[in-house]
Parts: C-alpha cells; structure tokens; sequence
C-alpha cells in the first residue's frame, strides 16, 4: 500500500484517473426550475436554515396512490425511452441497501416506466483486495467499536484520507470504469461515504474530461456524517438534518447544491399507520392487551443484544400490576441474524427465569418490522440512523443502547434533544429508563408526539423528485403536477 502511495507521487498524467477537477453540471433539478413543484418546503433550497416540515408528508403520499394512473399515462408519452440510474452502495450495515431500494420503488412509483434503476455494490463487485471485503470486515468492526474508532478516523484525517484515496484510484479505477462505462447511466446516485471520489473521476474520464453524466449524493447518516460524503464536484448532495447541512457546508458545498428532507425510507413507512395496535400485535402472534416493548439490534443483532434484553426481561418482569401472576407488558426481541442470542433468550423464557409481569418473545431476523414498530410503544435500538428515522415515523419513543463512535455519535444528541428519547450503555439504567417509561402513559404519549414531529415519511417522494428534475425535460416535470 505504502508502495503504491509513493507511486502516486509521479506527473498527474501517469495517474489514470487524473483529470482535471471539473464543477458541479449546470444543470437545475425540478425545484430550481419550477418552485411551483415544491409544495411545503419553501426555504429548503436556498439553504435558509432549518425546514419545518416533519410530519407532513403522508397526505403527499396518498396524492401520489390516488392518481397513478396518470403517471402511467404519462410514462406511455414519455419520448427517448427510460433513463438509466446506477445507485452506488456497499453492503456495509443494511442501511445503504434499504435506502437505495426506496429510491428505486419512489422512482418507480411517481415516474412509472421512466426510470431503470441498477443498484450496485461496487466496491464488492468491482473492487480489488482488501477493499472487495468490506462488508465481512464491518462485521467485524461493528462488534468491536475500538477498531472502528481507529479506522473512521483513519479516514477522516487528510493525510492518511489522501493517501487511501490515491492507493485506491490507483488499484480500482480501471475496473470502477468498466462498470460505469458498461452501465452507461444517464444519472448516478451516491448512498455510501465512499462512492463519491473515484465514480466522479471516471464520470470525467468518460465525457473526456468533462463529465456530462450527473451525480448525486444522498446522504444516509442522521444526527453526524463522515466527510467522505461531501465531494464540492457533485450536482446535488441530500442532507437529512441541520447538523449534516452544515457538516456539509463547511466542507465546501455551496447552498445551492444541499437539500434538506430527510432520510429515505423503506416503502412501508411512506403512509401513515392507521390500524390499531391491538389488532397489529394480533397479526403477529403477540398479546393484543400488553402494552409492547421492541429490542432491535441491527440485521446483525449487535449491540449487546442479550444483556439489554435480560435487563429489560428482569426489570419489567417485576412488576405484577394485575396480580395472580399475570403479565402486564410484554417485551419483542428482535435478533436478527444473531442465532446465538435468540437461542438463549428462548432458553430462559422457557425455564421461566424472567418474572410474572412480562411476556418475553424472541424473534430473528424480520422483514415486516414496520408492523413490529406499529405494535410497539417504545423501541430499544443500537444508534442507527435508519432505525431512528422508521421509528420516528412510528411516532416511537426511542432508547439508544449503544453507538459506532464517529458517524452515529451525533444521533445520540438528535434523540435525546428532540425529546423523544434517552441514551445509555448500561444494561440496568437502560432497563430502569424503559421500565419509568412504560409505567407513565403520559410521559409516552408526550414522547410519541415529539417523535412524531421529528418523523419526514415523504422524504423518499422528495428526494426522488429532484434527483428526476436532472435527467427529465422542463415540460414532462410539468406535467408530472397531475401527481403531487
């Protein structure tokens, strides 16, 4: 690696991927062009400060269902077929994915048959060793927050970020190039910290020297970012917070390239939850009359699943509000793919070690957890940004039990100074916290409220609507009115 930094030290001209540094496109997305097409938002483009706009979004959701059949029509009109959209990710953490995902079913669903989206894990599949392990080596990061510490400011500092950046143009541009070239996209879309630097030099490369294509940056941290995020030469960068705007901002990017709505989100938290949760905890097997306490630890079950929910099992299983033994709440831990844990929460509720008052149910990896978090009162969830922005949808209390250091640090703050929720390490004040919580309706009703103000479910809708004002034609965004 040292080897190949020093390389690098030769002519900008032996550097394959050394072109010259080019601005953002001219190019003004939908909102720029026709303001009349942002509908409650006013402000957000320009950079004025914070938009208030949390909670608003499900009427714009159900105006999109109502009439797509327009946006059918439409697409049947549409000229010079589908454009093409290569959504850059790495399988670090599930987030990513999710949120490339909604961005493919929004595209797919306000601008039916325009777009084609390819949804590729780079460096995975174009990578060269080391950097084709990713995904196995924040596994391994993830559950041991010391070596991650190290490396997310090994990434952050300029001297040792340059010499990364130059090692790994030098070892994966040629095969990041075939990709894109071999995609041919009419748009791209960043949703990972290290998509930016070297798909913008090969966008250069092929426009021969100046990039025709457009790119975007989506942002998917929430309360803090890296500042592999923020490269000045991209077209649009979405921000989700008023921390990350000016993170953003302060690294080079101008007002005029940040929109602020949000985190994209998994389709099924688009519309607002309307069932009550009784008949939502029936559906999945659950108690209907126990009020619901949900432990998430990630896909991976990290995050010292075990010892927060016996904490949780012990704390809440003391109580005995009904008496005769009988449970008065009940506690959902979901593993994920943790085997080992759900094993042995199964083992202990089975030999009773938990007490009268609740009712302990295990569960492993989930795909309906939007109906999980509509039968829940609260949730208990390691920091990530995309659990916190679903259960804010939810309108959720929240308990962080644990954070990566670096990226989700600034959620901490996110939560507990928006008023929904609290922050702990400790297994025993988590549990004790929970325990308050679920015995004071009232303090939860307050705390859903807030968390509900704090929710952008049409973040999605939005942020997809200007990523197509790029690529789609003054008049068809015209007539795209007829659905928002």
């Amino acid at each position: 690696a040292f080897g190949r930094a020093w390389r690098t030290l030769r002519p900008a001209a032996q550097d394959p991927s050394a072109t010259a540094t080019q601005a953002p496109l001219a190019i003004e997305p939908a909102v720029a062009a026709d303001p009349e097409l942002r509908q409650s938002s006013a402000g957000q483009s320009q950079g004025e400060g914070p938009v208030e706009r949390q909670g608003q979004g499900y009427a714009q959701a159900a105006a999109v269902a109502e009439d797509a059949g327009a946006a059918a029509a439409l697409a049947e009109e549409e000229q010079g077929g589908r454009k093409k959209v290569m959504i850059l990710m790495s399988d670090t953490g599930g987030g990513h994915r999710a949120s490339a995902i909604a961005l493919e079913d929004a595209f797919n669903e306000l601008f039916p048959g325009m777009f084609e989206c390819e949804i590729v894990d780079i460096w995975t599949d174009h990578g060269v060793w080391p950097y084709n392990k990713f995904v196995p080596a924040y596994k391994f990061l993830a559950k041991h927050p010391n070596f991650w510490r190290f490396f997310w400011y090994y990434g952050k500092n300029p001297v040792t970020r340059w010499m990364q950046e130059k090692t790994t143009r030098l070892s994966c541009f040629d095969n990041f190039h075939s990709a894109i070239e071999a995609c041919s996209p009419d748009l791209v879309v960043s949703v990972h910290p290290l998509c930016q630097d070297i798909p913008l030099r090969v966008l250069d490369k092929l426009g021969d020297g100046t990039r025709k294509t457009p790119f975007v940056t989506v942002v998917t941290d929430l309360g803090g970012a890296h500042p592999l995020w923020f490269d000045k030469k991209v077209d649009l960068c979405f921000v989700p917070s008023d921390p990350v705007r000016q993170m953003a901002q302060d690294l080079g990017l101008m007002p005029h390239q940040l929109r602020q709505y949000g985190l994209p989100l998994r389709s099924d938290f688009w519309a607002p939850e309307t069932r009550p949760k009784a008949v939502v905890r029936k559906s999945l097997g659950l108690d209907p009359s126990l009020p619901t306490t949900l432990v998430v630890g990630g896909g991976d079950g990290v995050g010292g699943l075990l010892k927060v929910a016996d904490a949780l099992g012990y704390s809440l299983g003391a109580a005995d509000g009904h008496g005769g033994g009988k449970p008065t709440s009940q506690l959902v831990v979901v593993c994920g793919s943790n085997a080992k844990t759900k094993a042995q929460l199964e083992e202990k509720v089975g030999g009773g070690a938990y007490g009268p008052g609740v009712r302990v149910v295990p569960t492993g990896f989930v795909r309906n957890m939007a109906d999980y978090m509509a039968a829940a009162d609260c949730i208990v969830t390691k920091a990530g940004p995309g659990t916190i922005s679903e259960a804010m949808c939810r309108g959720l209390p929240t308990m962080l039990s644990c954070y990566l250091p670096g990226q989700e640090a600034g959620n901490v703050p996110f939560v507990t100074e928006g008023g929904f929720g609290d922050y702990s390490k400790r297994p025993a004040k988590i549990a004790e916290t929970v325990s308050r919580w679920m015995s004071d309706p009232a303090k939860l009703e307050e705390m859903s409220a807030e968390a509900s103000k704090a929710g952008r479910p049409s973040a999605t809708y939005d942020i997809a609507r200007d990523i197509a004002g790029l690529v789609l034609d003054k008049q068809t965004r015209s007539q795209k009115l007829v659905v928002t």
